[in-house]
């Protein structure tokens, strides 16, 4: 969103030098905004942002930023206010990255912070990164994993109500959700994931004492199919002690069932140092 805090996330990201150890970055903005951030932050003399019709017209040498240019913001968008232009443009961003993404052009995209209030002014009516992306890619399902150096999650579902997160979870949704997350590690180089996955009810329902059975109905026959594959899918366990495990290193990757359930205990133990991914794209 140009007119939040991404722009002045993505100069001195991208002038970092170990940035450019790893990678061959390209932006997909509007290069005059980047030129007022690097302004904003002091930095105007330090860089030189370029625009590029292409990544193959990219050149990557230190101090210089790429920028594929669709000059969609006025030079007048203030900072920090919400904005239905700015919302529409990121979501341009992101499209165009996707095609890109798509066609082999770039081997990756990462996003920078949306504003999901702008972009449904802007007239793009998604909750986030991960249904965009699976909209803009073809994709009927994907999940949200949130991953850093000491837990990994991924949710089975994520941004709707508890009450409704309940009744949308059934051992098809659990046993796909599993399935890309085992894949996604697999392809990130752990050959036999051991995967924790988390009940609904507190102490995973203790035997039926709490709860109306959720457990045995939704999760477990999800984990019997998995586990017949192969997958080494554990549980369901009593989400109150799952993420302890897991950050001692007992699970590679932990299967919430619910955005929060997931998202506090990931948020105490590595906010500063982990990523959102969206798994089960092409």
């Amino acid at each position: 969103d140009g007119a939040g805090i991404g722009p002045e996330v993505i100069v001195p990201a991208l002038l970092d030098a170990g940035t450019l150890s790893r990678i061959r970055p390209v932006v997909v903005g509007d290069a005059e905004r980047l030129r007022r951030a690097a302004e904003l932050l002091g930095l105007a003399d330090q860089v030189e942002i370029v625009t590029v019709e292409g990544p193959a017209d990219a050149e990557f040498t230190p101090g210089r930023i790429n920028v594929i240019d669709l000059g969609l913001l006025p030079a007048d968008l203030p900072w920090g206010k919400l904005s239905a232009v700015a919302g529409d443009a990121a979501y341009q961003y992101v499209r165009v990255a996707s095609e890109l993404a798509l066609s082999g052009a770039v081997q990756g995209i990462c996003t920078a912070p949306l504003n999901k209030e702008a972009l449904h002014a802007g007239g793009h009516l998604y909750p986030g990164h991960t249904e965009l992306l699976a909209h803009l890619t073809g994709v009927e399902e994907v999940s949200m994993m949130l991953s850093t150096d000491t837990v990994k999650v991924i949710h089975v579902t994520t941004h709707i109500g508890l009450i409704d997160a309940v009744a949308r979870i059934e051992p098809g949704l659990v046993e796909r959700t599993v399935r890309r997350g085992h894949d996604a590690l697999v392809r990130a180089g752990a050959e036999h994931p051991v995967i924790g996955v988390c009940g609904i009810n507190p102490h995973a329902g203790e035997n039926g004492l709490f709860g109306y059975g959720e457990e045995e109905e939704k999760i477990v026959p999800a984990l019997e199919v998995l586990r017949a594959d192969g997958i080494d899918a554990r549980g369901p366990l009593p989400a109150d002690t799952a993420f302890f495990l897991a950050g001692r290193g007992d699970y590679d990757l932990i299967v919430a069932m619910y955005h929060d359930q997931g998202h506090g205990p990931v948020k105490i133990l590595g906010l500063e140092a982990g990523v959102n991914l969206t798994v089960g794209l092409p």
